[in-house]
C-alpha cells in the first residue's frame, strides 16, 4: 500500500483542531497528524494536498439496519457489501450491523451470515466500505407497548436459552443488545450480556424511572435512540427518557434527521447529556441512498415518501438518514462542529471500546478519514487508507 501525507486546510481529531494540518497515512493506519510544516515526506511516499477541506474521522453508526436497497437481516455478502459500499459514499467508515424482531430461525439466519462476513470483509478489497464491526440486537426482547413496527407476535421475554442462541450464531461478533428493561426476565440477560463486554441498551421499553434506573445499576449504559419508542417524559413520571437525561453514565443515541425527533427536544438532550454523551445515528433502512418507493424493514413492508420511511400503517420505520447529513442537522443547532464530530466518530467507538481503533485521528488508529467542504458536504473518504 502507497504510504501518503494527506495535506488539509484543518483536522478535527476530534479532540483537538491542528490548522494547516497533515495526517501520514501508511499500510492502512495513521502513522501521524500534526502542522504540515512539522511533517517530513517520506521517501517513496505521495503527498495528497486539498488545503480547502476540513479532516474529520469516519462515521462510526451503531445503529444501521441497511441501505442501496439491502437489509442486514438479509445475511449475505452481496447485501452486506452493497450496504457498507453505500454508506461509505456518505462518510460512514464502521457500522454495527442491526437486526429487527424476526422470527428465531430467521435472526439466527442473518447473525450466522453476518458473523460469516465479518473476517473476510477485507479480502481482496479495492473500493471504500464500511467496516461491519459486530451485530446490534434490536429485538425481540422489546416492550410490546413501545414497539414501534417490531411485530408484536414475534416479541418474546428475554430468556438465557434465546440469548445464547443469537451468541452462539454471532461467533464473538455481538456487541450491542437492545432490551426493555421491565420485561420478566431482563436483568438476568442484561447480567449476561454484560459478562460477555456487550454493550447493553435500554429501548423500546416502557420503564418506569425506577426499572430504567434498576437496570443501569446492572450496566445497562446506553440508551437506543432517545425518545422514539419510549415511555414519555412527564413532571410526575419521568420513566426512562428522565433517567436517561439524569445519569451521566448513559449514553444516548439520537437520530437528528429532524423527523423522529423535533428540533427542542434535540437540544434539551444535547443540553442534558453534553456533546460527550449523545451518538448520533442513522437508524437507516435498505431505502437509504434510494429513491421513494416501496422497501423491506427486515421482513416489514415499509413505504418511502419524500425521503421520510412508515410502515403500511403510517408508522414511522427507521429512517433514510445519511449521517453526513445529521452532521449538517446538529450543526445546525447552533452545536460547534467539532463537538458535532465528535458524536459522530469519538464518542460511537469510545461506546464499543474502540477509540484506540476508530473514531479518532490519532497515531495508530486505522486511517478512516472524511474530508469535508466548507458546506460540510463529503468530497472525499478512505477507509483503512483505501481512498473513494
Amino acid at each position: 500500500m502507497v504510504t501518503t501525507l494527506l495535506h488539509v486546510g484543518k483536522a478535527i481529531t476530534p479532540i483537538s483542531e491542528i490548522h494547516d494540518a497533515g495526517i501520514l497515512i501508511r499500510d492502512g493506519e495513521i502513522e501521524r497528524v500534526g502542522k504540515r510544516d512539522e511533517l517530513e515526506l517520506p521517501a517513496g511516499a505521495k503527498e495528497i494536498r486539498v488545503e480547502d477541506a476540513t479532516a474529520i474521522p469516519g462515521f462510526v453508526d451503531v445503529h444501521i439496519h441497511g441501505a442501496g436497497g439491502r437489509d442486514v437481516m438479509e445475511g449475505s455478502a452481496e447485501a452486506l457489501s452493497t450496504i457498507t459500499q453505500r454508506v461509505a459514499q456518505f462518510g460512514t467508515t464502521s457500522m454495527v450491523a442491526t437486526t429487527v424482531t424476526a422470527s428465531t430461525d430467521d435472526t439466527l439466519h442473518a447473525v450466522e451470515g453476518i458473523a460469516k462476513y465479518i473476517p473476510t470483509q477485507y479480502e481482496s478489497r479495492t473500493t471504500t466500505r464500511a467496516e461491519i464491526l459486530g451485530i446490534h440486537f434490536e429485538g425481540p426482547f422489546l416492550s410490546k407497548e413501545r414497539r414501534g413496527v417490531h411485530p408484536p407476535e414475534l416479541l418474546q421475554l428475554p430468556t438465557a436459552d434465546i440469548l445464547q442462541k443469537f451468541l452462539h450464531a454471532a461467533s464473538g461478533s455481538a456487541r450491542i443488545l437492545t432490551i426493555a428493561p421491565e420485561l420478566f426476565g431482563a436483568m438476568p440477560c442484561i447480567d449476561a450480556a454484560r459478562s460477555l463486554g456487550m454493550v447493553v441498551s435500554m429501548g423500546h421499553t416502557d420503564a418506569t424511572y425506577e426499572q430504567a434506573r434498576a437496570a443501569i445499576a446492572h450496566g445497562a449504559h446506553h440508551a437506543t435512540h432517545v425518545y422514539n419508542a419510549m415511555r414519555p417524559f412527564s413532571h410526575r413520571d419521568p420513566g426512562v427518557i428522565g433517567a436517561v437525561l439524569t445519569s451521566p453514565e448513559v449514553n444516548a443515541e439520537l437520530i437528528a434527521d429532524g423527523i423522529h425527533v423535533d428540533e427542542i427536544a434535540m437540544k434539551v438532550l444535547l443540553q442534558a447529556k453534553g456533546p460527550e454523551h449523545v451518538v448520533l445515528i442513522s437508524d437507516g433502512t435498505m431505502a437509504t441512498g434510494m429513491p421513494d418507493g416501496k422497501y423491506k424493514l427486515g421482513g416489514i413492508d415499509v413505504i418511502v415518501v419524500d425521503g421520510v420511511c412508515r410502515d403500511t400503517n403510517g408508522r414511522l420505520a427507521g429512517s433514510t438518514l445519511t449521517l453526513d447529513r445529521s452532521l449538517r442537522n446538529i450543526v445546525a443547532l447552533g452545536i460547534p462542529l467539532a463537538s458535532a464530530v465528535r458524536m459522530l466518530t469519538l464518542n460511537p467507538a469510545a461506546v464499543l471500546g474502540i477509540e484506540f481503533k476508530k473514531g479518532a485521528l490519532r497515531t495508530g488508529a486505522d486511517a478512516d478519514i472524511v474530508l469535508l467542504n466548507e458546506a460540510l458536504q463529503v468530497t472525499h473518504v478512505w477507509t483503512r487508507g483505501i481512498p473513494n
